[in-house]
This record gives C-alpha cells, structure tokens and sequence, in this order.
C-alpha cells in the first residue's frame, strides 16, 4: 500500500458495501438511473432531491434490486398517507408493493407509517428504506432512537427526503448514524465548535446549542456528507438535460392585513419582536387573516389553505365553502380518507398544517395556497412543493398571508430560504468535484525510511 491508499483509509467517508444493479427499467430518466446504481453500489446512501425528482420510481427500483439480490423483502417507512400513493405508484411502474399495518408481509416489498414500525421484525428484511426522512427530527426521542436501532441492524438502508432544513447540521449528522457512518455528536465534535463556550453568546442565544463551522472544517464536511449522499435540485446538477422537469412558473404573493387588534399598550401595530410576543399577535389576529385567505380562494378550482393552529383551521372550515379540514385529533385513518377525497376531487378546498400534510403527498391538480408565515422554512418549502413539482402543468400561485406583527417572521423566513440555497450549492459543488480529496501538492519527495520499521 503506498501513502496515498494509506492517507485514504483513515479519512472515515463511506465506504462502498453495496452490489452492481440487475434491474434498471427504462421508465427512469437518465439521471435517475445515474442517482440509483450509484446508491445501489453504496449500500447505505441517501438522496437529498428536490420535490417532483421522482425519488419513489428511484427508490421502489433500488428495494427491488435489493430483494433480487439478497432474496429477502425490503421495508419502507413513509409519512401518514403517503404510504397509498407509493402503492399506486408501484402499480403504475409494474412494481409490486403492498401496505402492511401490522407487521405482516404479504410482498417483496412492505410499505408502511413510521408510527408503526414496532410491528415489524428487522431479521425479516433486507433493506430499508426511510422516505421523507427528515422527518425523523419531528419524533420524540424515543420514536426517533427505535428507527435508528431497526436501520443499523439491516445491510441495506437508503434515505430519501429534500435536502435538509438550513443549516440544520445535526439532522445530518442523525441521518448519517443511521446510515452506519458518523454518529452525530462525532461529526459535531469532528467539524463544528459550539459557540456557547463563550459567554456573550450564551447571554445572546440563552442555552440552546449553536454550532457553528471550524476554521478549516468547512468544505471537508461537505465532502464528507458527499461520500455517502447524492443532492440535486434539477437534472442539470448532475450534468443531464432538464427536459420535461422545467417547473412552470411560480408566484408567491404577500398579502398585508391590517388589523385593529393591536397588542394592548400601544397606540399602533408594531412588528413583535420575541417569540411570546409574536405568539400573541397570531392569536389577536385570527379572524382578520382567517377571513382574507378565505377571501383569496373564491373562485379558484382547488386550494390548500394551510395553517399553524386549531383557532385558524376551525374558522377556515366555517367559512370557506367546499373545504374538509384534517387535523392533529383526527384518526390516522381519517386522515387518510380526506387527503385521498381532495386527491381525488370529491372536496375542493383542504384546510391543514404543514407538518400534517406537507412532507410526500403530491397534489399537482392543485395551483393554488394561502400560507400564514412561521419561522419554519422547510415547512414552507414543502408546503410549497406539495404542487410546485413535475408533472404541474400551471403556474402555481401561493398568497403569504400577514400582520404588520409577522413582518419579522416573514424576514427569518427569507433569510433561511437564502441559507437552504447555500447548502444545495456547497453539496452540489463537492459532489460534482469527484467526491475525493487529493493533495493540493503532488507528493513527490522521497524519504529514506530506517531499517528498523
């Protein structure tokens, strides 16, 4: 072994524990072929794709070469409802794949809800796959140790989600554990410091942790987060044509409610500075913004109204005509049966918060939203690209909905969205560079080694 192997074996990226594909079907475009024998030859991968990539066709043909190759059925955990349209998706490309709630297996391929996976035993499987997998970081503590334990003890694990919240380094860290690669707290040690060492930021970020890069640590962790995940946003960032998936355009709206309910004390609406205060002022202004996105839907086909509280949803309900609600309190099975009426067109309105409906479910019928801003950009994003995505053949209109107290909310929320950018940007840039470090400089200088080693 010469010094470059050597140097190459201690740098912990991961390693290839896969095979070479047996089953590429031609209904994948090319770049999606190109994303699946690469994580069928790695084994243990993730797919960080934006919305409408086609991740359940790359993912349902990844499960089926694992089950070819191994002989043994392949998981998949996936979101509440989500699990019926990747059973139609199997049947519209010849795959089969059937949902089980109960642990039972009745094919090569088992597709179910996170929420059950204490029904299945892993010794039965082969693979696993967790679409939608920044999801994890919304389960309690318990939930999301339990997917991880059942991930680390099958050979073959694949990850599926859009790319990670900005700057939300620890959820990448969680999915490389769960990959079998660095546990997360070993790369926050390995390329982060953490800032509350110092004084004047713990008195500024009070005690929650706030990591940020090494001085030298920057592009060796993207480099590292390249050696055992892939990242695309369209066709092109891999080097293949666009094509078909040029998304019709997009036009987010801001819509200002003025509103007389202003915080007690004052003599004119300010923008709310803290978290209570900003809390407040959505409560003081529910039927104000409740009323105006109501308004906003009239004559439109189909709409998603989507909230963050019970007070907006239940007032959204009484008074937009058409519509069905789906909330927390709603059984899963109920849930599964409005989402499946507005896919299908019997209601024309959906009325529900982003983190009950907005990760998996495509509604490309629909062109039309009203979002009431939160400081969560990713459930933005995916609220937005429940319908911006392939296959959306009209412009998508979503109207942002807000106080003069949300200003700063709505603020946050670009400044993350630009933040979401760079970190495509840096995973695209180190994956397109090789996904290998060599040295700067040739090692070209002998040495003389002495006798005794």
């Amino acid at each position: 072994m010469n010094f470059d192997k050597f140097i190459e074996t201690k740098r912990q990226e991961g390693s290839d524990s896969g095979f070479d594909p047996t089953f590429m079907p031609d209904f994948l475009f090319d770049f999606q072929k190109s994303m699946v024998e690469w994580a069928v030859r790695k084994g243990r991968a993730a797919l960080f794709e934006d919305c409408g990539m086609g991740k359940t066709p790359q993912f349902l043909v990844w499960a089926q070469n694992v089950v070819f190759h191994t002989n043994k059925p392949v998981l998949i955990l996936t979101t509440l409802a989500v699990s019926i349209q990747i059973v139609r998706e199997g049947e519209k490309f010849g795959i089969d794949v059937k949902r089980s709630t109960d642990g039972s297996i009745s094919s090569d391929i088992v597709v179910s809800n996170y929420e059950r996976l204490h029904h299945f035993d892993w010794t039965r499987f082969s693979g696993v796959v967790c679409d939608e997998s920044s999801i994890l970081k919304s389960f309690d503590g318990a939930i999301k140790d339990s997917i991880t334990d059942f991930m680390r003890k099958v050979p073959y694990r694949l990850l599926a989600t859009a790319t990670a919240a900005p700057n939300d380094y620890i959820e990448l860290g969680t999915s490389s554990e769960a990959l079998g690669y660095l546990g997360y707290m070993d790369m926050l040690n390995r390329f982060f410091k953490n800032d509350l060492n110092n004084s004047a930021t713990k008195r500024m970020y009070g005690e929650a942790p706030k990591w940020r890069f090494k001085g030298h640590a920057e592009r060796p962790f993207w480099q590292w987060v390249c050696s055992w995940a892939r990242a695309m946003r369209k066709p092109s960032d891999l080097g293949f044509d666009d094509g078909p998936f040029v998304l019709p355009r997009l036009t987010e709206n801001q819509h200002f409610v003025h509103s007389e309910n202003i915080a007690e004390g004052m003599l004119f609406a300010l923008p709310a500075s803290t978290l209570p205060d900003q809390r407040e002022e959505k409560k003081r202004t529910v039927v104000e913004r409740c009323e105006k996105a109501a308004s906003l839907v009239e004559g439109r086909d189909s709409s998603i109204l989507w909230c963050h509280m019970n007070a907006e949803g239940d007032l959204l309900e009484d008074i937009v005509p058409d519509s069905v609600q789906i909330s927390g309190s709603d059984s899963d099975d109920a849930k599964e049966e409005k989402f499946l009426a507005f896919l299908d067109g019997g209601v024309s309105r959906l009325i529900t918060k982003p983190k009950i409906g907005a990760l998996g479910l495509n509604f490309q019928h629909c062109a039309h939203a009203t979002y009431f801003p939160s400081h969560s950009y990713e459930q933005y994003y995916q609220a937005v690209r429940r319908e911006w995505r392939f296959g959306q053949k009209r412009e998508v209109v979503i109207d942002i909905v807000h106080t003069e107290g949300e200003k700063k909310i709505l603020a946050n929320l670009l400044k993350k969205g630009a933040k979401a950018e760079t970190m495509f940007v840096n995973l695209i840039a180190e994956m397109n560079n090789g996904l290998s470090i060599k040295p700067r400089t040739p090692i070209t200088r002998k040495i003389e080694v002495p006798s005794w080693i």
